[in-house]
C-alpha cells in the first residue's frame, strides 16, 4: 500500500487583516443599516466573498451613478480616486470607506511628496483597482512603471526632484528591482523602502519561498485577479515546483496529483479558510486519506479599528420602522 499524500499547509495563509477588516465592515453595515448595502467594485478579489455577501443584501456596482441617491455606500478595500468620493458627495452618499489602512498609508505619502513639489511615481500595476485609486488621490498625477526596464523610458520633470511609492500587493522581487532601477537612474529620488510592501503580501510571499523547496506540488487558492495570489503561484514556479493558481477545489485536476508525494498548500490575501479546506476534502476524495500539517511560519496579529461609523451604535437606532 502506498504512503498517503501530505499536504501541507503553509502559514500565514488566506485573509489578512485589510480583507478581514473590509468584509466586516460590510456585514456590519448590513446590520445596523438593513440591506441593500452598495458597494463600488468588489470589496476583495474573491467572488466566494462577494457571492456571500450579495447573499446577505450587498450590491456591487461599477460606478457611483449605480447607485440611489442617499443610500449607503462601501468603498473597496483597494481604494478610490477622489473624484469617486466627491461623485458620492454630490449624489448625498453616507459613505463608509473600507480602504485598507495600509493602502491608505500610501496615498499620504503619495500626497506629501507631491506637496513638497516632489513628481511622483508609482510602482504597480496599470489598471489595478488600487493603482487607479492610488494615481486618482495624489495632486498633479503620478507616473506609472510596472516593470524595472520601463524605468528607461520615464519622462520626468525635474530628475532631482522625484519620489515613488508602490502598489502594496506588487511582489517585494519585482518591486525591490524597480527600486534599484529608479535609483539608479534619479540617484536623488526618495520613496519608502521594500520593507513598507504591506506585511501581509512579504509573509504569504516568504511562506511559499520555503514551502516550494520542500513540496512536489504547490496549490494556491485565490482568484485570477488578485495581485498577491497570481504572485504566488509565480513564485512556487519560479522556484522549480508545479504551481496552480485556483478559485477553489473544484478546478483540480486528477492528473496534478500523480506521482505526488507532498502539496504545498496556500491562498492570497483574499480567499477564506472553508477554500482551502475544501480543497483537502477534495485531495481525500481523489487520493484517499492524507496527512495534513501546518508549515511553520510567521504569525499575524495586525488587527485594524473600523471605520467610526460602524462603532458604538446600536442596529435598533439606525435602521427604520
Amino acid at each position: 500500500m502506498s504512503e498517503p499524500i501530505e499536504i501541507i499547509l503553509a502559514n500565514p495563509r488566506g485573509f489578512c487583516a485589510g480583507v478581514e477588516r473590509a468584509i466586516e465592515i460590510v456585514e456590519r453595515a448590513l446590520t445596523i443599516y438593513g440591506p441593500p448595502i452598495y458597494v463600488r467594485h468588489e470589496i476583495v478579489h474573491n467572488k466566494h466573498v462577494v457571492e456571500s455577501l450579495r447573499a446577505k443584501g450587498a450590491v456591487f456596482v461599477d460606478e457611483i451613478d449605480e447607485i440611489p441617491e442617499g443610500a449607503v455606500t462601501i468603498f473597496s478595500a483597494h481604494g478610490v480616486a477622489e473624484k469617486v468620493e466627491d461623485a458620492a458627495k454630490a449624489r448625498n452618499l453616507p459613505v463608509i470607506d473600507a480602504t485598507c489602512p495600509l493602502v491608505s498609508k500610501v496615498h499620504k505619502e503619495g500626497q506629501n511628496h507631491a506637496g513638497q513639489g516632489r513628481q511622483v511615481i508609482l510602482i504597480g500595476h496599470k489598471g489595478h483597482p488600487e493603482v487607479e485609486g492610488t494615481q486618482g488621490r495624489i495632486p498633479g498625477g503620478v507616473l506609472l512603471v510596472s516593470e524595472p526596464n520601463e524605468v528607461d523610458l520615464l519622462v520626468v520633470d525635474d530628475p532631482d526632484s522625484l519620489a515613488y511609492v508602490t502598489q502594496t500587493t506588487l511582489s517585494v522581487d519585482e518591486t525591490r528591482a524597480t527600486i534599484t532601477a529608479l535609483r539608479n537612474r534619479f540617484p536623488n529620488i526618495v520613496g519608502p523602502d521594500v520593507r513598507d510592501i504591506c506585511y501581509a503580501t512579504q509573509n504569504r510571499q516568504q511562506a511559499v519561498r520555503e514551502l516550494s523547496q520542500i513540496v512536489d506540488l504547490l496549490l494556491v487558492v485565490g482568484a485570477k485577479n488578485s495581485s498577491n495570489s497570481n504572485r504566488l503561484a509565480e513564485m512556487g514556479s519560479e522556484n522549480g515546483t508545479r504551481s496552480y493558481l485556483i478559485d477553489d477545489a473544484s478546478l483540480i485536476k486528477d492528473e496534478w496529483l500523480e506521482g505526488v508525494r507532498k502539496i504545498g498548500l496556500t491562498a492570497g490575501a483574499s480567499a477564506p479558510e472553508e477554500l482551502v479546506q475544501g480543497v483537502v476534502e477534495r485531495i481525500n476524495a481523489l487520493r484517499g486519506p492524507t496527512l495534513v500539517r501546518n508549515h511553520d511560519g510567521v504569525k499575524e496579529n495586525v488587527v485594524f479599528k473600523l471605520p467610526r461609523e460602524l462603532t458604538n451604535i446600536q442596529p435598533s437606532s439606525a435602521v427604520g420602522d
